[in-house]
């Protein structure tokens, strides 16, 4: 099929005029230039082709899944599922931008007009917000790989046709910066009884929904099984106190083991029957049926591994290498992560390479889901990524004495870049203080350091609220691309540097 991209012609109203607020009239400012940013690039018109295409193969896979035959959709289900598109990319822009929950952001939307317009859902006869699950449905509604491209596209728009673009001036790429960070999973610290008790409580509102539903099978009452993990917990918690702690400790987590043991055999019973008889016993539809059954497998799964890492950590006082730790029954993907900073000598969640250009523009990054190998093994996977991108490597490289060895200094000489990584050696690091363009890029290259506060402060959150590796990397794709439209919103325009006539 042959799309043709269109905006539809809709009556919608004006902004309203607003005056004696400076922040507002400055952030209408911004909202203003980032849509005509989104328009010029050509970023929305990709988003709607991209998801339109989507669309279709979903929908034909589906008749052939259903057994009928595929009718092409008309030109009105075209028109509509483009402008849901178009919807979709400003919602997530925005909401970024506002770095709010989908809730909020749902209610702040009702309540602006000046976000009402950016999304595109300002109408005269009424205005219909998207609510909370909608908002979630458009923020995972195109793969990580494809935000990738909306963010090349901009970048490469703002580096070849800076007339295009109205900008001043066009970017330019012969500088790379680039850094490492943790982006910190939303979990509690992962404290090794504390896994026990959440896999209680999990296992135990399991239950209690497959029983408010019909289906019941030879058990007590599942809240006392929660009051009595809530009793060891608080017991576990006060023990520290005592003088015989240690002592304590044990005897309280050999209670928690037991309890833990007993829910689990509980909760495979359950899981067992509810997945044979759940038609029959219960009021469930298939979808939710499938959902608790697998809450139910995946905590199942990890408690006896859960049970020995606490053993062997609190009875056995051995420890377990970082390697075989379960940090979290919910984020499997999740790392512990040495820092060595103030205030964060050990970070729990994904490491982050960021790299930026001179003006702090975002060209490329990438979240490790595995343990991460390396400063210097990110960034050689990294400027290969960014040459695609562009078209050429850049001609320098800058970046803290994490990404030295004998093997990044070799990578870059072979590729002609200049190295401008801080050297290890401080003997070393003052000789080539000593040269101009060196400091110039060292001075340069600590701002980086800023460059991923912002982003983790102002677009991501601290922490970062998706759960799943996919949707954490899907994130910070949707953070990337806000990031990098409000930063060129601010940058001088070149219709407006033009003298009057």
């Amino acid at each position: 099929m042959k799309l043709k991209i269109a905006q539809q012609l809709e009556l919608r109203p004006r902004l309203p005029v607003v005056v004696g607020n400076v922040d507002y009239l400055e952030n209408e400012a911004r909202l203003l230039r980032i849509d005509d940013l989104v328009r010029r690039s050509g970023v929305e018109d990709e988003y709607v082709r991209q998801g339109v295409v989507r669309w279709e193969r979903e929908s034909r896979a589906a008749a052939e899944k259903e057994g009928r035959r595929f009718r092409e959709p008309s030109a009105k289900m075209l028109a509509r599922y483009e402008r849901i598109c178009r919807q979709a990319l400003r919602c997530n822009i925005l909401r970024q931008l506002t770095q709010k929950e989908y809730r909020k952001f749902s209610m702040r939307l009702a309540e602006s007009a000046l976000s009402q317009w950016f999304c595109g859902i300002d109408r005269l006869e009424q205005i219909k917000v998207p609510t909370k699950s909608t908002l979630e449905r458009y923020d995972k509604m195109m793969p990580e790989a494809q935000v990738r491209e909306l963010v090349d596209k901009l970048n490469r728009s703002v580096v070849e046709d800076a007339v295009r673009m109205d900008l001043e001036k066009a970017m330019r790429m012969d500088l790379y910066l680039s850094d490492t960070t943790c982006v910190k999973a939303n979990i509690h610290f992962p404290t090794d009884w504390v896994l026990l008790r959440d896999a209680v409580r999990t296992l135990m509102k399991a239950m209690k929904v497959i029983r408010k539903h019909g289906l019941k099978h030879r058990m007590p009452d599942p809240d006392s099984f929660l009051k009595e993990a809530n009793r060891l917990s608080i017991e576990m918690s006060n023990s520290r106190r005592r003088p015989d702690s240690a002592k304590r400790r044990k005897k309280v987590l050999r209670q928690m083991k037991h309890l833990a043991k007993t829910v689990q055999k509980h909760a495979h019973r359950y899981r067992t029957r509810l997945q044979a008889d759940w038609r029959k016993e219960t009021d469930l539809r298939e979808g939710e049926m499938r959902q608790i059954v697998s809450r139910i497998g995946l905590v199942v799964a990890q408690l006896p591994t859960a049970i020995r890492q606490a053993h062997e950590r609190i009875i056995g006082e051995r420890p377990v290498e970082n390697r075989d730790k379960i940090l979290s029954l919910y984020e499997p993907d999740i790392h512990v992560i040495v820092r060595n900073k103030a205030g964060a000598e050990v970070e729990f969640g994904n490491t982050l390479l960021l790299a930026e250009q001179e003006d702090g523009l975002i060209v490329d990054w990438k979240l490790e889901k595995e343990i991460s190998r390396g400063d210097i093994v990110l960034m050689k996977a990294s400027l290969p990524r960014m040459k695609a991108v562009f078209g050429a490597y850049p001609a320098s490289v800058g970046a803290d004495r994490g990404f030295a060895s004998k093997a990044s200094h070799e990578f870059l000489s072979q590729e002609k870049i200049a190295d401008a990584i801080c050297p290890r050696d401080p003997h070393v690091l003052k000789e080539r203080m000593k040269n101009p363009k060196f400091r110039k890029t060292q001075k340069r290259r600590s701002q980086t350091e800023g460059r991923i506060g912002i982003l983790k402060n102002n677009f991501l959150g601290r922490p970062l609220l998706s759960e799943g590796f996919e949707h954490r990397e899907l994130a910070v794709a949707w953070a990337v691309l806000a990031h990098n439209l409000w930063l060129l919103a601010a940058l001088p325009q070149e219709s407006k540097m033009k003298p009057a006539a």
